[in-house]
């Protein structure tokens, strides 16, 4: 696992923003493995993890599921999270992290987009976070996830994912408040990169795991419950 540690910042900001404004779209083998099961005329329960996001509510619930969301990212940027383990290094505390969110009942959902939040969250919530959705997913639920390859470099932008359909999805440029307040509205950096093995070490207690290797440096990686 490659981690990054800071991020160079934009010297043209006109640019930076510019960039921040703009939204870009992608294909996704992922996305199309899912809209298969939305397709189904039984009511599915998603959760979004991620700002709320109109396109996906609007997309979801035409098809007649039901969707809850919620923006982890932010959510850890939080400064009472922060505390030092038991060596004495920087951590967020995980505890109290997972009694604030993703509160829900055990086996609820069938699908969880989980989007690139692994890459872009503080390294100790990772696995704690993973293993919180193992327990709200149903058995035979689904989870996909975003990782970059080490060619995106450290300085990848972060996005928020918007549904448009089939297998096509809108890519918003986003920002943390810690973030704004910290790098003048600078995206949130990339923390890390996995590799496969650390990836199915990540949902090694899941029944299967499946990658998808997309042209913009990243893996789509669909795994179920």
């Amino acid at each position: 696992m490659k981690l990054f540690r800071g991020s160079s910042v934009a010297s043209d900001h006109g640019t930076a923003t510019a960039q921040a404004r703009a939204r870009l779209t992608r294909r996704s083998s992922g996305v199309a493995e899912l809209t298969k099961m939305l397709a189904t005329e039984s009511t599915l329960c998603v959760l979004d993890l991620g700002s709320t996001s109109a396109a996906n509510i609007r997309y979801l619930t035409e098809l007649g599921h039901r969707i809850y969301s919620e923006d982890l990212l932010e959510a850890s940027a939080d400064p009472a999270l922060a505390m030092k383990n038991s060596e004495g290094t920087p951590v967020l505390d995980d505890k109290r992290f997972l009694s604030e969110n993703l509160i829900h009942p055990s086996g609820q959902f069938d699908m969880v987009f989980f989007w690139n939040l692994a890459d872009y969250m503080d390294e100790s919530l990772v696995k704690p976070v993973i293993g919180r959705l193992w327990s709200l997913l149903k058995p035979g639920g689904v989870l996909l996830a975003f990782f970059h390859t080490r060619e995106a470099g450290p300085d990848a932008p972060c996005y928020r994912y918007h549904i448009v359909g089939g297998d096509m999805l809108e890519m918003q440029h986003i920002q943390t408040g810690r973030d704004a307040s910290a790098r003048s509205g600078s995206s949130p950096h990339l923390q890390r990169v996995f590799n496969n093995r650390h990836i199915e070490n990540l949902f090694r207690d899941f029944s299967s795991i499946k990658f998808f290797l997309a042209r913009d440096n990243v893996r789509e990686v669909l795994v179920v419950r």
